[in-house]
């Protein structure tokens, strides 16, 4: 019984890119209490492998937080396994607003301790008691109230390229940074209405039921994030209040909302909105770069990345050898190119 890939990540990508099949993005999270999330987790790769299913799930205790790519032929039958597992019958699937269907190339389901790392003692609060869901229209009335308070919940490489217009969008790497920041930051206003979002609805569903642990009074989240605000307001006509692009976290990269770009090159500072990782595979840093850029540095983040690069391959692995090479993220405020 196959449980795992057998094929090497680089053949298995260049497959996608080669193939016209076409593929559908979607994305979903359930917070539920899973007894074994090991044989979960080996029951899902069982079944979603034979439907050609790629993407990135992670499972835990705490339930199930997943984003993948289904062959479009294959969609009911996905749909069809959803439901025979009693606590994902009617679950929201968000489906990608820009999608080119090579968004994954290869399926990985991952036990974890927590389907979103925030750094919290859950056994400390309610997570099954988040703050009240807005569907567009909802969300877009009450942050026309200017003693609304509105927070991005995402990442700053994230909401730099794209965020709600007013939002307040909080210059941290991580969730897990956030959530205290945004507690300290807020401690005064505790009786403000607070509307947060996030990407897909996730780290929102949490931070919500935290907040109201933390003593917030009137506390609102957006159902079902960017991703799913963007395509109700466009097929109900509806103003989007949205800037942007929606940064995501697949092979994408990111999803076009609107045509503005607020983002600009982290080199020579021209408006674009493209993020790249820096060709030194010892760097990867997660950065903005433009095609003048890009060229000027060899698609590399700095001179001595460039230098780097431009040594043949023994080399370069050689300075690789024992480094970590997992994606660094260019900082606002904290690191300069």
């Amino acid at each position: 019984m196959k449980l795992h890939n057998t094929i090497n990540g680089e053949e298995l990508k260049e497959k996608i890119k080669a193939s016209d099949e076409k593929r559908t993005t979607i994305s979903f999270y359930k917070y539920a209490q899973i007894g074994n999330p090991q044989l979960f987790r080996d029951h899902l790769f069982f079944h979603w492998d034979q439907l050609g299913i790629l993407g990135r799930i992670y499972v835990a205790y705490e339930g199930i937080n997943a984003q993948l790519s289904v062959p479009t032929k294959n969609l009911e039958a996905y749909k069809a396994e959803l439901e025979n597992i009693t606590f994902l019958k009617g679950v929201r699937l968000n489906f990608a607003v820009d999608d080119n269907g090579k968004s994954f190339f290869k399926l990985a389901i991952k036990v974890r301790s927590k389907i979103v790392a925030d750094g919290l003692e859950d056994d400390l609060f309610d997570v099954s008691k988040p703050g009240n869901y807005l569907n567009v229209e909802e969300f877009n009335k009450l942050t026309d109230d200017e003693n609304t308070l509105l927070i991005d919940m995402r990442n700053h490489y994230e909401s730099e390229v794209g965020h709600f217009d007013g939002a307040w969008c909080p210059d941290v790497d991580t969730f897990r940074e956030q959530l205290p920041l945004v507690v300290n930051e807020l401690e005064e206003q505790k009786d403000k209405t607070v509307v947060m979002y996030c990407t897909g609805g996730i780290r929102c569903e949490k931070a919500s039921a935290y907040l109201k642990y933390k003593g917030f009074k009137d506390v609102y989240h957006l159902e079902g994030g960017i991703i799913k605000y963007a395509r109700d307001a466009k097929e109900k006509g509806l103003p989007n209040k949205f800037i942007g692009k929606n940064f995501v976290f697949d092979e994408r990269i990111n999803e076009r909302i609107t045509d503005d770009i607020i983002a600009s090159c982290h080199h020579c500072g021209e408006p674009f909105d493209d993020h790249s990782n820096c060709k030194n595979k010892a760097c990867n840093l997660l950065f903005i770069q433009c095609p003048k850029c890009a060229q000027k540095y060899s698609s590399t983040c700095s001179v001595e990345c460039q230098t780097i690069v431009a040594l043949p391959e023994e080399e370069q692995r050689a300075l690789r050898k024992g480094k970590d090479t997992g994606v660094r993220i260019f900082s606002k405020g904290r690191f300069k190119l």
